[in-house]
């Protein structure tokens, strides 16, 4: 079931266009990583969907309902953490917690409680005695203690040390499996691999490509690492065959997955002692995309 459609979104500010044609789809149980630079037009994007700004161009519904002018409709449904979360600062944690739990219509205190213990957060003091981490535990804690179907999450764990970081990825899979949906604007590139079902990279507001990590990874180069009987050097002619660097008897270099079978068909002429093949890293991904390497 499609939660979030997007298609042809357009934001201008003033002469400056933010999204020039932005498209991208979350369904329902699964994470949609979306991933650029400061810049690129995340925060516009998002900002567009929770009604906060209204489009110039293209559509964006969620659960098919127009996001500007059924918003409060749909923000019944939605849960939303920004990258950095404002608090009253004369309220402890606690209560601030409870009053985000109330404006959204009541959540479960139980799951609160043990929320407010996995990330180890003292509800007790005031928000202004906070730490920039804290306040997004805060934040963090009230939207994962509602029951809704979206969950919007924007830099998300801004300030978190990794230990809280973990337990953010381990909260927003028990959300996943329960069918929610879920898009994870982040630049921590090792969160969105680990979490995301597919990634939309957005570049100069314009999605570059989406698709999950697998197909991706078709479109750029795993490393391969090779060490043969017979001269590996032989193997730096071969199609599809890159930046290869001989280091004793061990050869390091890039190939492109569709000449993988004629590359590997040529070192076993060679005699295979050694043959690692690495798929990108998202970030290999992103760099590849975002700086067109």
């Amino acid at each position: 079931m499609e939660i979030i459609k997007v298609k042809g979104l357009q934001k201008k500010f003033g002469k400056f266009t933010a999204l020039h044609d932005v498209s991208l789809s979350v369904n329902a149980g699964e994470v949609v990583g979306f991933i650029g630079p400061n810049g690129s037009g995340k925060s516009t994007t998002i900002r567009v969907l929770l009604g906060i700004i209204n489009r110039n161009g293209g559509s964006a519904e969620i659960f098919g309902k127009d996001v500007w002018s059924d918003s409060l409709e749909i923000h019944k449904r939605v849960s939303y953490v920004p990258g950095d979360v404002a608090l009253w600062g004369n309220l402890s944690g606690g209560e601030i917690i409870d009053l985000f739990i109330k404006l959204h219509g009541g959540g479960d205190k139980a799951k609160r409680d043990y929320l407010i213990e996995r990330f180890e957060l003292d509800p007790k003091k005031k928000a202004k005695t906070y730490s920039k981490g804290n306040r997004q535990k805060v934040g963090l804690i009230a939207a994962l203690s509602v029951d809704s179907d979206l969950y919007i999450f924007d830099e998300p764990t801004s300030g978190l040390d990794p230990l809280m970081e973990a337990v953010f990825q381990e909260e927003i899979e028990k959300i996943k499996d329960a069918g929610k949906a879920i898009l994870l604007s982040s630049h921590i590139l090792s969160e969105v691999e680990r979490l995301a079902d597919k990634v939309a990279i957005i570049r100069q507001g314009r999605v570059v490509e989406t698709g999950t990590l697998d197909e991706l990874r078709h479109l750029t180069r795993s490393t391969v690492t090779l060490v043969t009987e017979k001269d590996v050097s032989a193997i730096s002619s071969v199609d599809g065959v890159y930046d290869f660097v001989l280091n004793g008897e061990q050869a390091t270099f890039s190939a492109d997955n569709q000449h993988m079978n004629t590359i590997m068909s040529e070192a076993v002429k060679l005699g295979v002692k050694k043959f690692e093949s690495v798929p990108p890293t998202l970030e290999d991904l992103f760099m590849r995309h975002y700086t067109g390497q």
